[in-house]
Protein backbone atom coordinates (compact mmCIF):
# COMPACT_ATOMS: atom_id res chain seq x y z
CA UNK A 1 0.00 0.00 0.00
CA UNK A 2 1.34 3.39 -1.06
CA UNK A 3 -0.71 6.18 1.04
CA UNK A 4 -0.16 10.00 -0.52
CA UNK A 5 -1.00 12.76 1.62
CA UNK A 6 -2.82 16.08 0.17
CA UNK A 7 -3.31 18.93 2.88
CA UNK A 8 -4.32 21.11 0.13
CA UNK A 9 -6.31 19.17 -2.72
CA UNK A 10 -7.33 21.28 -5.70
CA UNK A 11 -9.35 20.60 -9.18
CA UNK A 12 -7.05 21.62 -11.75
CA UNK A 13 -8.26 23.16 -14.55
CA UNK A 14 -5.67 23.50 -17.29
CA UNK A 15 -6.53 25.97 -20.63
CA UNK A 16 -4.85 25.66 -23.54
CA UNK A 17 -3.70 28.68 -26.12
CA UNK A 18 -2.91 28.31 -29.91
CA UNK A 19 -0.07 30.59 -29.47
CA UNK A 20 1.61 32.91 -26.84
CA UNK A 21 -0.09 34.32 -23.54
CA UNK A 22 0.04 38.33 -23.77
CA UNK A 23 -1.16 40.20 -20.93
CA UNK A 24 -4.11 42.49 -21.34
CA UNK A 25 -5.00 40.58 -24.75
CA UNK A 26 -8.04 38.31 -25.46
CA UNK A 27 -7.21 34.80 -26.05
CA UNK A 28 -9.35 31.64 -27.64
CA UNK A 29 -8.75 28.72 -25.81
CA UNK A 30 -7.88 25.47 -28.24
CA UNK A 31 -9.10 22.74 -25.16
CA UNK A 32 -10.03 23.23 -21.89
CA UNK A 33 -9.19 19.44 -19.43
CA UNK A 34 -10.43 19.51 -16.19
CA UNK A 35 -8.72 16.90 -13.38
CA UNK A 36 -8.59 15.99 -9.69
CA UNK A 37 -5.57 17.69 -8.47
CA UNK A 38 -2.76 18.80 -5.47
CA UNK A 39 0.30 16.52 -5.75
CA UNK A 40 -0.14 13.81 -3.39
CA UNK A 41 -3.48 13.32 -5.79
CA UNK A 42 -1.20 13.68 -8.91
CA UNK A 43 0.82 10.88 -7.03
CA UNK A 44 -1.98 9.16 -6.53
CA UNK A 45 -3.96 8.83 -9.97
CA UNK A 46 -0.03 8.00 -11.59
CA UNK A 47 0.26 5.02 -9.10
CA UNK A 48 -3.27 3.91 -9.78
CA UNK A 49 -2.19 3.94 -13.47
CA UNK A 50 0.46 1.74 -12.68
CA UNK A 51 -1.89 -0.65 -10.89
CA UNK A 52 -0.44 0.03 -7.56
CA UNK A 53 -2.47 -0.53 -4.40
CA UNK A 54 -2.43 3.23 -3.31
CA UNK A 55 -4.94 5.41 -1.79
CA UNK A 56 -4.97 9.70 -1.46
CA UNK A 57 -5.81 10.98 2.00
CA UNK A 58 -7.22 14.28 1.88
CA UNK A 59 -9.19 16.91 3.26
CA UNK A 60 -12.81 17.66 1.26
CA UNK A 61 -16.56 17.66 1.97
CA UNK A 62 -18.26 14.31 1.10
CA UNK A 63 -20.31 16.35 -1.85
CA UNK A 64 -17.45 18.32 -2.92
CA UNK A 65 -17.06 17.84 -6.54
CA UNK A 66 -13.29 16.55 -6.26
CA UNK A 67 -14.90 13.12 -4.56
CA UNK A 68 -16.33 12.37 -8.17
CA UNK A 69 -13.51 13.85 -9.83
CA UNK A 70 -11.02 11.20 -8.30
CA UNK A 71 -14.00 8.05 -8.62
CA UNK A 72 -14.24 8.87 -12.21
CA UNK A 73 -10.47 8.06 -12.36
CA UNK A 74 -10.48 4.84 -10.44
CA UNK A 75 -8.25 6.77 -7.62
CA UNK A 76 -8.92 4.64 -4.35
CA UNK A 77 -9.36 7.82 -1.33
CA UNK A 78 -9.81 8.70 2.27
CA UNK A 79 -11.45 12.12 3.15
CA UNK A 80 -11.11 13.92 6.23
CA UNK A 81 -14.59 15.82 6.55
CA UNK A 82 -14.27 19.64 6.49
CA UNK A 83 -16.75 22.91 5.76
CA UNK A 84 -14.84 24.25 2.98
CA UNK A 85 -15.04 23.65 -0.50
CA UNK A 86 -11.76 22.19 -2.21
CA UNK A 87 -9.82 25.10 -4.44
CA UNK A 88 -10.05 25.52 -8.24
CA UNK A 89 -6.50 26.03 -9.82
CA UNK A 90 -5.84 27.38 -13.36
CA UNK A 91 -3.24 26.32 -15.75
CA UNK A 92 -2.70 28.56 -18.95
CA UNK A 93 -0.32 26.41 -21.17
CA UNK A 94 0.97 27.83 -24.22
CA UNK A 95 2.09 26.00 -27.86
CA UNK A 96 5.60 25.92 -26.67
CA UNK A 97 4.71 24.16 -23.50
CA UNK A 98 5.20 27.14 -21.21
CA UNK A 99 2.73 27.09 -18.04
CA UNK A 100 1.50 29.94 -16.12
CA UNK A 101 -0.18 28.83 -12.99
CA UNK A 102 -2.76 30.75 -10.84
CA UNK A 103 -3.53 28.70 -7.81
CA UNK A 104 -6.35 29.75 -5.14
CA UNK A 105 -4.74 29.32 -1.27
CA UNK A 106 -7.15 26.30 -0.01
CA UNK A 107 -10.24 25.78 2.57
CA UNK A 108 -8.69 26.76 5.87
CA UNK A 109 -8.34 23.22 8.62
CA UNK A 110 -8.81 24.29 12.05
CA UNK A 111 -7.14 22.38 15.16
CA UNK A 112 -10.20 19.68 14.60
CA UNK A 113 -9.62 18.83 11.18
CA UNK A 114 -5.99 18.98 11.70
CA UNK A 115 -6.35 16.43 14.45
CA UNK A 116 -8.50 14.14 12.68
CA UNK A 117 -5.86 14.23 9.36
CA UNK A 118 -3.02 12.96 11.30
CA UNK A 119 -5.17 10.34 12.64
CA UNK A 120 -5.75 9.07 9.28
CA UNK A 121 -2.78 8.98 8.33
CA UNK A 122 -1.09 7.68 10.82
CA UNK A 123 -4.12 4.91 10.70
CA UNK A 124 -2.71 4.03 6.94
CA UNK A 125 0.92 4.08 7.59
CA UNK A 126 0.55 0.95 9.64
CA UNK A 127 0.40 -1.08 7.08
CA UNK A 128 2.24 0.90 3.70
CA UNK A 129 5.15 0.71 2.11
CA UNK A 130 5.20 4.44 1.69
CA UNK A 131 3.78 7.68 2.95
CA UNK A 132 4.35 10.67 0.36
CA UNK A 133 3.25 13.88 1.61
CA UNK A 134 3.34 16.67 -1.21
CA UNK A 135 2.26 20.31 -1.88
CA UNK A 136 1.81 23.17 -0.70
CA UNK A 137 -0.37 23.96 3.06
CA UNK A 138 -3.62 25.45 2.86
CA UNK A 139 -4.66 28.28 5.30
CA UNK A 140 -4.56 27.78 8.91
CA UNK A 141 -1.67 24.83 9.10
CA UNK A 142 1.21 25.92 10.50
CA UNK A 143 5.13 25.72 8.33
CA UNK A 144 5.78 23.26 10.62
CA UNK A 145 3.26 20.78 10.13
CA UNK A 146 5.15 18.09 7.57
CA UNK A 147 7.94 17.93 10.19
CA UNK A 148 5.62 17.11 12.63
CA UNK A 149 4.18 14.50 10.97
CA UNK A 150 7.39 12.86 9.81
CA UNK A 151 8.55 12.79 12.99
CA UNK A 152 5.54 10.92 14.10
CA UNK A 153 5.92 8.65 11.01
CA UNK A 154 9.66 7.65 12.26
CA UNK A 155 8.05 5.04 14.44
CA UNK A 156 6.48 3.00 11.75
CA UNK A 157 7.72 0.73 9.44
CA UNK A 158 7.37 2.62 6.03
CA UNK A 159 9.35 4.66 4.37
CA UNK A 160 8.42 8.48 3.70
CA UNK A 161 8.89 11.04 0.90
CA UNK A 162 8.44 14.88 1.24
CA UNK A 163 7.67 16.93 -1.71
CA UNK A 164 6.79 20.72 -0.50
CA UNK A 165 8.29 24.46 -0.74
CA UNK A 166 8.48 27.89 0.56
CA UNK A 167 8.47 28.01 4.51
CA UNK A 168 7.03 24.37 4.69
CA UNK A 169 10.23 23.40 3.10
CA UNK A 170 12.57 25.39 5.07
CA UNK A 171 11.17 24.11 8.23
CA UNK A 172 11.30 19.97 6.76
CA UNK A 173 14.87 21.13 6.51
CA UNK A 174 15.43 22.63 9.75
CA UNK A 175 14.34 19.19 11.76
CA UNK A 176 16.24 16.62 9.37
CA UNK A 177 18.68 16.18 12.55
CA UNK A 178 15.92 14.59 14.51
CA UNK A 179 13.55 13.42 12.20
CA UNK A 180 14.00 13.06 8.06
CA UNK A 181 11.98 11.74 5.42
CA UNK A 182 13.96 8.74 3.83
CA UNK A 183 13.43 10.71 -0.09
CA UNK A 184 13.01 14.54 -0.56
CA UNK A 185 12.27 16.08 -4.00
CA UNK A 186 13.06 19.61 -4.65
CA UNK A 187 13.02 21.41 -7.82
CA UNK A 188 16.44 23.88 -9.04
CA UNK A 189 14.33 27.12 -6.58
CA UNK A 190 13.64 24.58 -4.05
CA UNK A 191 16.95 23.27 -3.59
CA UNK A 192 18.66 26.61 -4.11
CA UNK A 193 16.92 28.00 -1.27
CA UNK A 194 18.11 25.05 1.01
CA UNK A 195 21.37 25.30 -0.42
CA UNK A 196 21.70 29.21 0.02
CA UNK A 197 22.61 29.35 -3.83
CA UNK A 198 21.01 31.48 -6.94
CA UNK A 199 18.55 28.93 -8.68
CA UNK A 200 20.31 29.98 -11.98
CA UNK A 201 23.61 28.89 -10.83
CA UNK A 202 22.57 25.42 -10.39
CA UNK A 203 20.63 25.14 -13.93
CA UNK A 204 23.14 27.09 -15.78
CA UNK A 205 25.77 24.87 -14.45
CA UNK A 206 23.83 21.89 -15.46
CA UNK A 207 23.19 23.36 -18.80
CA UNK A 208 26.84 23.46 -19.28
CA UNK A 209 27.46 19.65 -18.55
CA UNK A 210 28.51 20.44 -14.47
CA UNK A 211 26.51 18.13 -12.27
CA UNK A 212 29.00 19.24 -9.36
CA UNK A 213 26.78 22.34 -8.08
CA UNK A 214 23.62 20.32 -7.80
CA UNK A 215 25.47 17.36 -5.99
CA UNK A 216 27.20 19.52 -3.77
CA UNK A 217 23.67 21.45 -2.47
CA UNK A 218 22.09 18.31 -2.05
CA UNK A 219 24.98 16.67 -0.30
CA UNK A 220 24.55 19.53 1.95
CA UNK A 221 20.79 18.22 2.60
CA UNK A 222 22.24 14.89 3.65
CA UNK A 223 24.83 16.48 5.42
CA UNK A 224 21.90 17.78 8.09
CA UNK A 225 20.35 14.64 7.94
CA UNK A 226 18.17 13.60 4.71
CA UNK A 227 18.79 10.15 3.31
CA UNK A 228 17.94 10.73 -0.59
CA UNK A 229 17.70 13.89 -2.39
CA UNK A 230 15.66 13.40 -5.90
CA UNK A 231 16.65 16.96 -7.89
CA UNK A 232 14.26 17.44 -10.84
CA UNK A 233 15.67 20.66 -12.92
CA UNK A 234 12.90 20.31 -15.97
CA UNK A 235 14.30 19.52 -19.24
CA UNK A 236 17.65 19.12 -18.18
CA UNK A 237 16.96 16.34 -16.38
CA UNK A 238 17.10 15.08 -12.72
CA UNK A 239 19.71 14.16 -9.99
CA UNK A 240 19.52 11.17 -7.52
CA UNK A 241 21.87 12.02 -4.61
CA UNK A 242 22.16 9.51 -1.15
CA UNK A 243 25.13 8.38 0.99
CA UNK A 244 26.20 6.13 -1.97
CA UNK A 245 26.93 8.11 -4.94
CA UNK A 246 25.17 10.33 -7.58
CA UNK A 247 23.97 9.73 -10.72
CA UNK A 248 22.48 12.44 -13.47
CA UNK A 249 19.56 10.92 -15.70
CA UNK A 250 18.83 13.08 -19.22
CA UNK A 251 15.57 12.77 -20.89
CA UNK A 252 14.64 12.48 -23.86
CA UNK A 253 14.03 15.32 -26.69
CA UNK A 254 9.81 16.06 -26.18
CA UNK A 255 7.81 18.43 -27.53
CA UNK A 256 6.24 19.53 -24.36
CA UNK A 257 2.47 20.44 -24.07
CA UNK A 258 1.85 21.26 -19.98
CA UNK A 259 4.36 20.69 -17.39
CA UNK A 260 1.35 20.19 -15.05
CA UNK A 261 2.12 17.29 -13.02
CA UNK A 262 5.46 16.56 -14.26
CA UNK A 263 7.39 16.27 -11.42
CA UNK A 264 4.13 14.59 -9.12
CA UNK A 265 4.73 12.26 -12.35
CA UNK A 266 8.99 11.86 -11.37
CA UNK A 267 8.31 11.42 -7.68
CA UNK A 268 5.54 8.42 -8.86
CA UNK A 269 8.11 6.95 -11.43
CA UNK A 270 10.76 6.90 -8.32
CA UNK A 271 8.45 5.28 -5.84
CA UNK A 272 7.30 2.49 -9.10
CA UNK A 273 10.32 1.30 -9.42
CA UNK A 274 11.38 1.43 -5.22
CA UNK A 275 8.35 -0.90 -5.15
CA UNK A 276 9.85 -2.69 -7.75
CA UNK A 277 12.98 -3.67 -6.50
CA UNK A 278 14.98 -1.23 -8.36
CA UNK A 279 18.30 0.13 -7.12
CA UNK A 280 19.22 3.79 -7.30
CA UNK A 281 20.28 4.11 -10.69
CA UNK A 282 16.84 2.34 -11.90
CA UNK A 283 14.55 4.42 -9.74
CA UNK A 284 16.03 7.76 -10.96
CA UNK A 285 15.33 6.31 -14.58
CA UNK A 286 11.95 5.27 -13.96
CA UNK A 287 11.33 9.20 -12.51
CA UNK A 288 12.59 10.82 -15.33
CA UNK A 289 10.91 8.69 -17.84
CA UNK A 290 7.73 9.71 -16.36
CA UNK A 291 8.36 13.46 -15.56
CA UNK A 292 9.56 13.34 -19.43
CA UNK A 293 6.07 11.22 -20.46
CA UNK A 294 4.02 13.58 -17.95
CA UNK A 295 5.59 17.05 -20.00
CA UNK A 296 4.36 15.20 -23.58
CA UNK A 297 0.67 15.30 -22.63
CA UNK A 298 -1.85 18.07 -22.39
CA UNK A 299 -3.27 19.55 -19.22
CA UNK A 300 -3.05 17.52 -16.42
CA UNK A 301 -2.87 14.45 -17.83
CA UNK A 302 -0.86 11.72 -16.43
CA UNK A 303 1.42 8.84 -18.20
CA UNK A 304 -0.03 5.16 -18.22
CA UNK A 305 2.80 2.97 -18.03
CA UNK A 306 2.34 2.19 -21.68
CA UNK A 307 3.68 5.57 -22.32
CA UNK A 308 6.76 5.10 -19.86
CA UNK A 309 9.93 4.20 -22.50
CA UNK A 310 13.06 3.51 -20.07
CA UNK A 311 15.73 2.98 -22.57
CA UNK A 312 14.98 6.79 -23.59
CA UNK A 313 16.06 8.20 -20.46
CA UNK A 314 19.99 7.97 -20.31
CA UNK A 315 21.32 7.63 -16.71
CA UNK A 316 25.31 8.79 -15.74
CA UNK A 317 26.95 8.12 -12.50
CA UNK A 318 28.82 11.10 -11.72
CA UNK A 319 30.66 10.28 -8.06
CA UNK A 320 31.80 6.68 -6.96
CA UNK A 321 29.52 4.49 -5.58
CA UNK A 322 30.18 1.78 -2.71
CA UNK A 323 27.56 -0.47 -3.39
CA UNK A 324 23.87 -0.72 -5.91
CA UNK A 325 25.42 1.32 -8.19
CA UNK A 326 28.43 -1.35 -9.64
CA UNK A 327 25.70 -4.25 -8.60
CA UNK A 328 23.09 -2.92 -10.31
CA UNK A 329 24.64 -0.91 -13.47
CA UNK A 330 22.11 1.86 -15.14
CA UNK A 331 19.56 0.46 -17.82
CA UNK A 332 21.20 0.75 -21.17
CA UNK A 333 20.78 4.71 -22.57
CA UNK A 334 19.88 5.74 -25.90
CA UNK A 335 21.98 5.65 -28.64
Amino acid sequence: MIVTVTPNPSIDRTVTLPGQLIRGAVHRVRSVTTEPGGKGVNVARALTLAGLDTVAVLPAAGHDPIVAALASCGVPFYLVPIDGAVRTNLAITESDGTTTKINEPGAALDATALTAFAHAILDRAAGASWVVLSGSLPPGVPDGWYADVVAQLQSYDCKVAVDTSDAPLAALAAGFATAAPDLIKPNSEELASLAGVAAQTLEDALAQGNPDPVVAAARQLLDRGASTVLATLGAAGALLVNGTGSWLATPPPIKPRSTVGAGDSSLAGYIRADVGGAQAPQRLQMAVAYGSAAAALPGSALPSPAEIDLDDVAVTPISPCTDDSHTHPALPARD
